[in-house]
C-alpha cells in the first residue's frame, strides 16, 4: 500500500472510531470520517486539511453511496474502509423486542454491508483496497445477555470470511478485528447501549443486576482504543494483512475457548456417529 492512503471510517464521532481516524491522520493518511452528525465528527477530531467529515446513517443505502461519492470527489480514491459503527442491544432474547432485534441487525450487520457495497466498486476499479470490519469476541462465542449483539457479530464474521474470496481476485484484502473489552463508549446508555424494552418477571431480577453491573464497568475496561487504532494503521500498511486480528489477551482467550470447544465437539461427534453407524461422510 502507498505511504499515504485514503481511509473511510464509520462511527467516527466517538469511541474507537475517533481513535482510528486520529491514528490514520497522524500517520499521514487522508481520512473520510463519518457519523450520523458530521458536526460531531468535526468537534471530536478538529479541523484538518486531510479530513473530510460527512454525515452518514449506515442503515441508509443511498446515504452510503452519497458519502462514497463525496469521498472520491475529494480524495480520488478509497484505499482502506473501516466498518466501525455499531451499537449494543443488550438483554436476554425474550426481553429484547422483535423491533430491537431487527434494529440491532440493521446497524451492526446490514450497515457495514451497505457501506462496503458502495465502496467495493471504487476498490475494484483501483485494483486494490482493504476492508477492515470491527467485530467482537461476541462474534466468536455466544455470551450471556448478548443474544442480539452476538447474532449481529456472528453474521459479520460469516460475511467477512466469505467476502475475502469474492474480492481477492481484484487485489482487495479483508481483515476481521475481534476486540476484547476496550474503553470505548459501547456501554454508554443511550449512546451505544440500548437496554431491553420488554419486561418478563422471570428475567427481571437478572436483567436489573446485569444492567447495573455493565453500567459500572463502563470506562474500566482493560483495552486501550488508541493502541488498537495504532495497530490497525500498522496492519493496513502490510503487504499481506491478516484475515483476522484478535485484539487483546481476552480476545485470544475467547478464540482458544471456542477452538477447544469445537475440537471437543468434533471428537464427541465422531464417537456418536460411529455408534449410530455413520462414518462421517455424506450418505
Amino acid at each position: 500500500m502507498a505511504d499515504s492512503s485514503v481511509w473511510f471510517v464509520t462511527g467516527a464521532a466517538r469511541g474507537m472510531g475517533v481513535d482510528i481516524a486520529r491514528a490514520a491522520l497522524a500517520a499521514g493518511h487522508s481520512v473520510v470520517a463519518t457519523a450520523r452528525d458530521a458536526d460531531r465528527v468535526r468537534a471530536a477530531l478538529g479541523e484538518h486539511d486531510n479530513l473530510l467529515a460527512l454525515s452518514l446513517d449506515i442503515t441508509d443505502e443511498q446515504a452510503a453511496q452519497a458519502a462514497v461519492d463525496a469521498a472520491v470527489e475529494r480524495f480520488g480514491s478509497i484505499d482502506v474502509l473501516v466498518n466501525n459503527a455499531g451499537n449494543f442491544y443488550a438483554g436476554s432474547f425474550e426481553v429484547i423486542s422483535p423491533a430491537q432485534f431487527r434494529a440491532q441487525m440493521e446497524t451492526n450487520f446490514f450497515g457495514p454491508l451497505n457501506v462496503t457495497r458502495a465502496v467495493l466498486p471504487v476498490m475494484r476499479a483501483q485494483g486494490s483496497g482493504h476492508v477492515i470490519t470491527i467485530s467482537s469476541t461476541a462474534g466468536l462465542e455466544g455470551l450471556d445477555f448478548c443474544s442480539a449483539y452476538a447474532s449481529s457479530k456472528f453474521a459479520l464474521e460469516g460475511w467477512m470470511e466469505s467476502l475475502r474470496y469474492d474480492v481477492a481476485p481484484f487485489g482487495i484484502s479483508t481483515t476481521i478485528v475481534d476486540p476484547g473489552f476496550f474503553r470505548t463508549e459501547l456501554l454508554v446508555t443511550g449512546a451505544s447501549s440500548i437496554w431491553p424494552e420488554l419486561v418478563i418477571d422471570d428475567y427481571d431480577e437478572r436483567t436489573r443486576a446485569t444492567v447495573e453491573a455493565w453500567k459500572g464497568m463502563n470506562g474500566t475496561q482493560g483495552g486501550d482504543p488508541a493502541k488498537l487504532a495504532a495497530a490497525l494503521v500498522t496492519i493496513a500498511a502490510l503487504d499481506e494483512p491478516p484475515l483476522r486480528f484478535l485484539a487483546g489477551a481476552d480476545a485470544v482467550d475467547a478464540a482458544e475457548r471456542k477452538a477447544n470447544l469445537l475440537l471437543a465437539q468434533a471428537d464427541a461427534h465422531r464417537a456418536l456417529s460411529s455408534s449410530l453407524g455413520f462414518d462421517g461422510s455424506a450418505a
